[in-house]
């Protein structure tokens, strides 16, 4: 086999540049690599933007551009993790600033509908504590939280 690797695709009706423009933005050390049009009548006008290919944090993403038949879920979803409650919050902010929306645990959605989890390390290290009444008061914290709050988490298993 000569397959060299997994790039995810992310489908948009017409926000395809709009999105790849964001995530570059909002994520360090992002770029776009490249971008391809309609050469012909399709599912848009020829010269629309069909493809953006992008990338984040080294992993490769192609947003296209076309139609409104599928919808993102937060059935799939991007994890980032943070070293610093000051990287949760500007990530949080961003992604859900400017029309996005929050949900539980970490999850939250952009104003492309795309679903991301914004998790502290020390989350992960919390719940996977070998011991089970820190785990479980991770859990049982983490559970009524939009944004993962450090503080209060190290603050709950004390």
């Amino acid at each position: 086999m000569s397959i060299t690797g997994v790039t995810t695709c992310l489908w948009f009706d017409d926000q395809a540049g709009d999105a790849a423009a964001f995530y570059v933005e909002t994520f360090p050390g992002s770029r776009v690599s490249s971008t391809s049009y309609y050469p012909i009548e399709a599912q848009k006008p020829a010269g629309s933007l069909l493809t953006v290919e992008f990338e984040l944090f080294g992993q490769s993403f192609l947003a296209l551009n076309a139609s409104p038949h599928f919808q993102h879920s937060p059935a799939v979803s991007f994890q980032v993790f943070c070293d610093t409650q000051d990287e949760v919050d500007q990530l949080w902010d961003a992604i859900v600033g400017g029309g996005g929306s929050e949900s539980m645990c970490g999850w939250c959605a952009d104003r492309f509908g795309v679903s991301w989890q914004i998790i502290p390390r020390r989350l992960t290290e919390l719940l996977s504590s070998a011991d089970s009444v820190v785990a479980g008061r991770a859990t049982q914290a983490m559970m009524g939280m939009s944004k993962i709050d450090i503080a209060a988490l190290e603050a709950a298993v004390v």
